[in-house]
């Protein structure tokens, strides 16, 4: 194979093939190059069968870019390399022993908000207050115990406090509930092949045979759960390659351990280690700036990025008087990157959270700048795309309780949420699933279209299946009497689910229900990264991890801000925080900009906050900065008096609606003005308002 086209580390990476290797690559230092190069070397230089590799990464745009590169390299022979997710690897391996788990071979999987689903459920059947016992928390909790690979049991050794045993008690209603449903989780997919591996050795042992070269991708963000499930697949031959950046670990909140890239080498004491620091994406202005904040973490592996690209502009950083004047300075410089020349698509705007987009959204917008917010509202979580999934589940397996429930009255049959609980517990008294239990009404009818279309779904594609479902169902029908702009987009949207199947059918040659089911369940995220569309991009920091821009703003460098002040206690989460500006810097290849505020207003509160840490920490010579002059202080006059008192019959006078009477008292005021006005409700001691004695 030509190596000519890697550097002399990079060749290193890829010509040891043998043994465990730790691969620090930082960022823009060619990683996916090496990583896809050294899969296609197995097979050409050491002719290793394709069978016997598995490369794994964590999204799957990352997986579906690897499997591309390796098949241009390789040719067809590529489609024998296991190169997936960890997900998709852990589905895998439940789909070829789904028997050994006590599993029927038709077992859906839950997504995100089925889960959320599943333990509303059971809240409301235990009769708990969801405002105390937050589903959402308890399903956060719930997965991050099932990710350190506890179950109900074991983590009931950590109940210290009776909120801790309601959870617990839901933790084991959950676990029941789903097994009855021949469903899994996400969660599930990664610690039931463990829970397998250590219930049955010698199947342990067939993959061990059949996946002899391990290479994992991201290393710094496994969990202990996909820790563990590589240690164990790779206990017999050791030939494991690791790749990952320290520096880049920013998912410590997802359960994400970076300690496992830091004693890699403890695992594997005879460990190859080699450092990628030749970064071919940024200029050297931009990388001294990461490698200046980078270099204040403690718990790291000392690198330094380095580049033979140009030396670059200085990083320009400006202190704006506000959020306003922030958004207006970036905004103004966008203009000036879009005069001159530069592409829209090559700009974009990053920040630590997602109230920040607000006003640089608003700024664009009037200034016409076409822009996409990443991370906004996706594809599959419109609800008519997860009411038509969830019909194909149902369809798939009857026993889906959760598929059933969201859409037993999609569209409207008069079945209420009373019909519901109670067939549910019909089905848990005669412990079936709620589909055997509709015996009679309504949802009987419900019960005989999903027969009908089970019938008919035998013989027909998964394009004509989407609008047998849309028509039998009535959901197109009531779509279209509906006669509005959002039953139109609806419309739209449902039609665009039938390219995905169309998409689907074309590029695999077959119409299965269970493939299509299991390929879209691993689709965490619709790919919001479009190349092909010229328009500015606002994200945060998390959603930039991979990707690179021309021209990148880094905004709201504040203490309070970035870092967060969650983030301020601990110095494990300083050094998350840190890695996180690491990873914002190294997005930018030719320009970056660093602007913070002197007061700013978020979540409906105004605070003064000092300049970031991480900015005091950059060396001067390699900044531009503008600090303007103050701006004339003003005072605020405040709008709310605390102190103000009111009683029922008070008479009142508003600036806009004339004379009142306050005929409702709280935390807001309920006012009876003149017959044009009507009944208006006014935050209490607002200085619109004052009292007629």
């Amino acid at each position: 194979m030509d190596l000519t086209n890697l550097n002399n580390k990079q060749k290193e990476a890829v010509d040891i093939t043998e043994g465990p290797i730790l691969i620090l690559a930082g960022a823009g230092s060619g990683k996916t190059k090496v990583l896809t190069t050294k899969v296609a070397y197995l097979v050409n230089e050491k002719d290793i069968d394709p069978h016997n590799i598995l490369a794994i990464t964590f999204t799957n745009k990352a997986a579906k870019e690897m499997k591309e590169r390796v098949l241009n390299m390789l040719g067809p022979v590529a489609y024998n390399i296991q190169i997936s997710t960890f997900h998709s690897l852990g589905l895998l391996l439940l789909k070829e022993n789904y028997e050994k788990l006590n599993y029927q071979k038709n077992f859906t999987i839950l997504d995100s908000d089925d889960t959320l689903t599943v333990i509303k459920k059971i809240l409301k059947e235990m009769n708990l207050d969801t405002k105390i016992y937050n589903p959402r928390t308890i399903k956060n909790k719930i997965s991050s115990a099932k990710n350190e690979l506890m179950d109900a049991e074991s983590y009931s050794r950590f109940a210290n406090s009776d909120y801790e045993q309601i959870i617990i008690d839901v933790f084991r209603k959950y676990e029941k509930k789903i097994k009855q449903n021949n469903s899994v989780d996400f969660d599930d997919l990664l610690v039931l092949p463990i829970k397998l591996f250590q219930k049955h050795p010698d199947i342990l042992q067939k993959y061990q045979e059949r996946f002899k070269y391990l290479l994992v991708d991201e290393y710094q963000d496994t969990n202990e759960a996909q820790y563990i499930l590589i240690k164990m697949l790779s206990a017999k031959y050791k030939n494991i390659c690791v790749v990952g950046d320290i520096d880049q670990s920013i998912y410590g909140f997802r359960g994400a351990n970076y300690r496992n890239i830091l004693n890699f080498e403890k695992d594997y004491p005879n460990a190859n280690v080699i450092l990628l620091e030749e970064n071919y994406r940024s200029t050297s202005n931009i990388l001294n700036v990461a490698n200046d904040i980078i270099k204040n973490n403690k718990k790291r592996k000392e690198k330094i990025l380095w580049t033979n690209n140009e030396e670059g502009t200085k990083i320009k950083y400006h202190r704006s008087y506000d959020e306003q004047d922030e958004s207006h300075y970036v905004m103004d410089r966008i203009k000036r990157l879009i005069k001159s020349g530069e592409k829209k698509e090559e700009i974009a705007v990053l920040y630590r959270t997602n109230a920040q987009s607000r006003n640089m959204e608003e700024a664009l917008l009037r200034e016409n700048i076409p822009y996409k917010v990443v991370g906004s509202f996706y594809f599959y979580n419109r609800k008519e795309i997860k009411d038509l999934i969830s019909y194909l589940k149902l369809i798939y397996n009857q026993n889906d309780d959760v598929s059933l429930m969201r859409v037993i009255n999609v569209p409207k049959r008069q079945i209420g949420p009373k019909t519901v609980e109670n067939l549910a517990l019909r089905a848990a008294t005669n412990r079936t699933s709620m589909y055997e239990a509709i015996e009679s009404g309504k949802e009987l009818e419900f019960k005989k279209i999903i027969k009908r279309i089970k019938k008919q779904s035998e013989d027909i594609s998964l394009t004509d299946l989407v609008d047998l479902i849309l028509n039998e169902t009535g959901i197109k029908k009531e779509l279209e009497n509906e006669k509005t702009l959002e039953a139109e987009v609806r419309l739209e949207n449902l039609e665009e689910f039938k390219s995905i199947t169309k998409n689907f059918e074309e590029s695999r040659g077959i119409i299965s229900l269970d493939e299509f089911l299991m390929e879209i369940s691993l689709v965490s995220d619709i790919e919001e990264h479009k190349n092909n569309t010229d328009v500015v991009t606002l994200m945060t920091i998390h959603s930039a991890k991979g990707l690179e821009f021309d021209h990148v703003f880094l905004i709201g460098l504040e203490e309070g801000i970035f870092p967060h002040v969650n983030c301020m206690d601990s110095s494990d989460d300083i050094e998350e925080e840190r890695r996180l500006c690491y990873v914002a810097v190294t997005r930018a290849k030719k320009t970056l900009t660093i602007v913070n505020a002197k007061r700013r207003m978020l979540y409906g509160n105004t605070s003064s906050n000092p300049p970031s840490r991480f900015i005091e920490e950059i060396n001067k010579e390699y900044l531009d900065s503008d600090v303007p002059e103050e701006k004339p202080k003003f005072i605020k006059k405040e709008m709310i008096d605390e102190n103000a008192t009111y009683n029922v019959g008070d008479k009142v006078i508003h600036n806009t609606y004339g004379e009142g009477i306050v005929i409702g008292i709280g935390s807001i005021l309920t006012i009876a003005f003149s017959q044009k006005y009507g009944i208006i409700k006014i935050m209490k001691g607002h200085k619109s308002i004052r009292k007629v004695e």
